[in-house]
């Protein structure tokens, strides 16, 4: 229904657009979703940082009714990319403010796009402590992206007169779900994010850090593309 409605009215430039709180991410959020994001979504095509942030601010609201929101928080996509989010130290140091302004004991949910992938960084910057999850199911990922996560949380120990750790312990989640199809990855993520944020317990590092059997199927991906759809729609109007 969102993609007819798309194909009819998100012409000419036209969006669907908002404005999104600071308490999201810690910075007030403007989001735009053209027709080719919503075209994406309804063929499972790579995903934007504007649809995957769309998500985030539903999934935020899933926590918000679960009294959750002092376990998890989220971190903008645009800020930590390969392209166009800034250099290696900028993003360092964005990832270090948003952890001080987290809540003590909080894991954050960092997407990072690595220009034609997207993965999912789990990071608890108190323990210093990194998970790490590649739709692919690829090791652990090594160069730019790793320094710059290692790099915040040195930082945010420096804010913090910390002396931490001398290596940031890096937890590689092998028995994650594999992302099927060669542009699927985004969906996947959302998934991760999904079952991290429904978790009460917080054991999902349990289950998902040895290798094994987990898979999505076709319709718990539809689940998660039915509640993008829903969320997204009720901004059409704005």
């Amino acid at each position: 229904m969102l993609c007819q409605w798309a194909n009819t009215f998100l012409k000419d430039g036209f969006t669907i657009h908002t404005t999104l709180g600071e308490d999201l991410f810690g910075h007030p959020k403007k989001v735009a979703i053209f027709r080719r994001d919503v075209y994406a979504m309804t063929n499972m095509k790579e995903i934007s940082n504007g649809s995957l942030v769309m998500y985030m601010s539903y999934l935020y609201q899933v926590l918000k009714k679960t009294k959750m929101l002092e376990m998890i928080a989220f971190i903008d996509p645009d800020h930590t990319g390969a392209l166009a989010c800034g250099n290696p130290t900028e993003r360092a140091r964005s990832l270090a403010v948003r952890y001080g302004n987290g809540k003590p004991g909080q894991v954050f949910l960092v997407p990072y796009n690595s220009g034609c992938h997207w993965m999912l960084t789990v990071v608890n910057s108190g323990e210093e402590v990194v998970h790490f999850m590649d739709p692919l199911k690829r090791r652990l990922i090594t160069g730019e992206w790793k320094t710059i996560v290692d790099d915040s949380i040195r930082i945010y120990n420096a804010q913090k007169n910390r002396k931490g750790r001398k290596i940031v312990q890096w937890k590689n989640c092998a028995g994650i779900p594999e992302q099927l199809g060669d542009k699927t990855c985004g969906l996947w993520i959302m998934h991760y994010m999904k079952d991290i944020a429904e978790d009460k317990n917080q054991q999902w590092s349990a289950k998902w850090e040895r290798k094994a059997n987990h898979f999505y199927t076709q319709k718990d991906i539809d689940q998660v593309r039915a509640k993008w759809a829903k969320y997204v729609s009720q901004f059409q109007q704005s």
